[in-house]
């Protein structure tokens, strides 16, 4: 729609639809909560909400997944060149989770539904979600090993499954006959598809306000400033060029590391990410697709800049993305992708907050755990007979800043999910919690530490259970920065039933990884333990505050030996 007839809008009125465009997306996603049936929606909220206009830009959006939020106008583009504005009709929603067509990995699946305004499309509402079983190899579709793109599940591109209000009754057979456990998936699509119907009606009531010319002029303005905002944050950055790596201790086919290498240049308002030296793609699931790694990108920038620019597609532009296409941060059919959205995405973030240190060192973080800690299961319930999967994250230590300690176990920075409450678990699932709590000496020291991971032990109630887990950062740690320490590795063990001491699943079932296996049976009476990685620590341990080293003692975070060992402390 053409805005020429519309003057420059004054920054009040700018404000206000900004802050409407926002409150359209936190509605869509409360909505979504509360019509959800996984637990990885309606507790761990791995969604995000949005609005886009008629050429694919962001223009809207809630406090849900950077990683999603920051890839999501790469996946509606796509869908507009392929398909055509012109596709979209009234009532019509399209889905698609294509990771070679924009989208971040399999199981995150986008659907949108353009909003018509006299007569004519004015712009789209959608949401991407986490669906927590999509076929494939591996119960909950994260398979650990697999080797192609084809092993991860139903792979979509973007196809219409409403039209006209009207179900699209053949392609919705296809779907659920791929899932395992097709009446969750049913119930969660339904949750996404009306989640835009209540944002639908909330764009007609703003455009019932303002007009239809009026609202997407306001929506370009709001582009452009935020433009201009992060063009002025980045300028207000030395210019240099300044080099960051991390590597994925393994890829769960191979053992051996693969490493990302950053070159940032910036330069006056506009910054440079460039990845060409990173290493070839690898045979298991830990690539990132070319979104997640701009997402990074974009992520770890925001993280250094005013909280108060306008989140949408303007921010992005001064922010330059260089890869080459079968790397392991552009990953290239029929390449696997599962894990390089949950477990690549928080170290590629990582290296670029570590690459701008030496730009603004007193805005960045030390290197948080940068794990999901994936942990999948299914199987057949004992109670009701019925085939079911989960997929369960765990929250990782973030790291220390120039001014605080770092979070406790809060999922990695490219999720924003929350905790899934041990009773939902116990009471949906054939596990007992026999254990959740906060690791001991598990944060980077530092002059102010890491956060701490967690610990939590599982025990199989059912005759028994197929799992999967995807993990990193068992083998490594994420680094402390300015003199600060390494947190805590991570790791996923097992007990079997009449067993006294934990191992590994290498030790106990063989597996090429410790961190990385797919379709491991367990039997009742087993235990699982989950350990997440601990955030890094800022500045050097022995400028740390007395009183916030007893502080740490009082609470049980610190043993009285790493009080006297990493930080000096005599008592």
């Amino acid at each position: 729609m053409s805005t020429k007839h519309v003057e420059q809008i004054d920054s009040v009125t700018l404000s206000v639809i900004n802050n409407a465009f926002v409150n359209v997306c936190r509605e869509m996603g409360t909505a979504m909560m509360r019509t959800s049936y996984s637990p990885i929606f309606n507790e761990g909220l791995d969604f995000s909400c949005m609005m886009f206009n008629t050429r694919g830009d962001l223009i809207g959006q809630a406090e849900f997944c950077p990683t999603m939020l920051g890839s999501c106008q790469y996946a509606m583009k796509w869908m507009l060149d392929e398909i055509g504005l012109e596709a979209f009709g009234p009532g019509d929603v399209y889905i698609h989770n294509d990771p070679y067509r924009g989208q971040n990995h399999m199981p995150e699946h986008l659907v949108v539904k353009a909003v018509y305004w006299e007569g004519k499309p004015w712009g789209f509402v959608g949401n991407v979600a986490h669906v927590g079983e999509i076929g494939g190899m591996a119960p909950g579709s994260f398979a650990a090993d697999s080797t192609e793109v084809y092993q991860e599940g139903l792979r979509l591109p973007p196809i219409k499954i409403m039209d006209n209000g009207e179900y699209v009754k053949d392609v919705w057979k296809i779907i659920l006959a791929n899932h395992r456990t097709p009446r969750t998936s049913w119930g969660d699509y339904h949750a996404m598809i009306g989640s835009l119907h209540v944002a639908e009606q909330r764009v007609l009531e703003l455009l019932e306000k303002y007009g239809g010319e009026f609202l997407s002029a306001a929506a370009d303005q709001l582009l452009d400033y935020s433009e201009r905002f992060m063009r002025a944050e980045i300028a207000e950055m030395p210019d240099g060029v300044y080099y960051a790596q991390d590597c994925m201790e393994d890829d769960g086919v191979t053992d051996r590391p693969y490493w990302m290498r950053l070159k940032l240049t910036i330069k006056g308002d506009e910054a440079i990410c460039d990845w060409l030296d990173s290493d070839d793609q690898a045979r298991g699931p830990i690539n990132a697709t070319f979104v997640v790694t701009a997402a990074s990108c974009y992520s770890a920038f925001l993280h250094v800049v005013s909280d108060e620019i306008p989140i949408n597609s303007g921010c992005y532009r001064p922010i330059r993305i260089v890869t080459r296409p079968g790397s392991l941060v552009n990953v290239k059919h029929p390449g696997p992708s599962v894990g390089g959205n949950t477990e690549t995405h928080p170290h590629i973030q990582n290296v670029v907050m570590r690459a701008l240190a030496g730009a603004v060192p007193d805005r960045v973080s030390a290197a948080e755990g940068a794990s999901s800690c994936n942990f999948l299961f299914g199987g057949v319930h004992p109670e009701y007979g019925e085939y079911y999967t989960n997929y369960h994250i765990e929250g990782s230590g973030w790291g220390g800043t120039a001014t605080h300690d770092g979070n406790n176990v809060l999922c990695p920075n490219n999720g924003n999910c929350r905790n899934t409450p041990v009773e939902i678990l116990e009471t949906k699932y054939p596990f007992i919690v026999e254990r959740y709590a906060l690791r001991n000496d598990s944060a980077g020291p530092g002059k102010y530490r890491g956060g701490l991971a967690s610990t939590r032990v599982f025990r199989v109630t059912a005759p028994e259970i197929t799992v999967n887990a995807l993990f990193d950062r068992t083998k490594t740690q994420a680094p402390g920065i300015f003199g600060g320490g390494p947190g805590a590795s991570s790791g996923i063990f097992i007990k079997r039933k009449g067993d006294t001491e934990f191992r590994t699943f290498s030790e106990v079932f063989g597996t090429v990884s410790d961190s990385k296996f797919t379709r491991v049976v367990v039997t009742e009476g087993d235990e699982i333990m989950l350990n997440s990685a601990g955030g890094g620590g800022y500045g050097d341990p022995r400028e740390r505050p007395r009183e916030l080293i007893e502080e740490d003692l009082r609470q049980g975070f610190i043993s009285r030996e790493a009080a006297e060992r990493d930080y000096g402390y005599r008592g």
